[in-house]
């Protein structure tokens, strides 16, 4: 399906912003495009505007400082992060996580932060970094909010950004960098897929959290569990706060059964 539509390219975050502040809810903002472009071409999505923000220096950056934290800025690429080597030295679930993520192709458009703005119940970034405390910062034209990353997302494909604001980046403390972590994820074929259900461990100081995509509108963080504390009763925590749907993919009593399944998995996997 064909779909015409003006197509900007800034060179500045000030100059898209004002863009977005001009065209507001008929603008999209293109940076992987790997949601936008299918969305467009099959008519989900017909904005008049489309700007696109791969040329703005300052959203390709990517930086790790012990004190200060992690940045992964709006355009910078899934395969960029898994080839950045503090993310396989200190923050392990990222990396298993994108390493999941679609085909090496597709992660060398698709980005962090765009995964999680499509706010899909099965993106592989999303537990991850809920399990990391991940922020987003968003920006307007006049003004920078912080948002955490457990607030930002709201439902199935909804967030709490404004039609004229951007995610600058998402920031991760480093409060669990180094942790002992784990990633499972459960596909509908051997390979790159889709994730049925998906399941993020991060252990950390004498406890450990978990992580659950495609298990609920939103994705989940169960609350901390102590070190030790038996999987029986992690699993059924997981089974009160998750609500699987069935659709073309699978039944929501299989959703629920690989939850308790990853779970055990992962405990296993890092010794919580």
């Amino acid at each position: 399906m064909t779909h015409e539509f003006s197509y900007h390219a800034p060179g500045s975050l000030d100059e898209a912003l004002a863009l977005l502040s001009e065209y507001g809810e008929k603008a999209a903002v293109l940076s992987g495009g790997t949601d936008l472009l299918v969305n467009i071409r099959a008519g989900l999505s017909r904005p008049e505007y489309v700007i696109d923000i791969k040329k703005i220096p300052e959203l390709k950056a990517l930086s790790y400082d012990p004190e200060d934290g992690l940045h992964i800025g709006a355009c910078v690429t899934v395969n960029e992060l898994l080839e950045y080597e503090p993310i396989a030295e200190s923050f392990a679930v990222l990396y298993a996580a994108g390493a999941e993520l679609a085909t090496h192709q597709l992660r060398h458009r698709a980005t962090p932060v765009g995964n999680i703005v499509t706010a899909s119940p099965c993106g592989d970034m999303s537990s991850p970094l809920l399990c990391l405390e991940a922020e987003v910062v968003i920006v307007s034209q006049n003004s920078t909010r912080r948002v955490a990353l457990r607030e930002f997302i709201t439902g199935v494909k909804t967030t709490v950004l404004a039609p004229t604001e951007i995610v600058k980046e998402i920031f991760v403390p480093p409060t669990y960098a180094g942790a002992q972590a784990g990633y499972q994820k459960l596909k509908r074929i051997k390979g790159h897929d889709l994730g049925v259900v998906a399941v993020a461990l991060v252990k950390h100081n004498g406890s450990f959290r978990i992580g659950i995509n495609s298990a609920a509108p939103t994705p989940l963080l169960l609350p901390d569990f102590a070190a030790g504390t038996p999987v029986e009763e992690v699993q059924k925590a997981a089974a009160k706060a998750i609500s699987p749907i069935d659709d073309v993919r699978c039944t929501k009593e299989y959703r629920a059964f690989m939850v308790g399944v990853y779970i055990e998995r992962l405990m296993k996997e890092v010794g919580a």
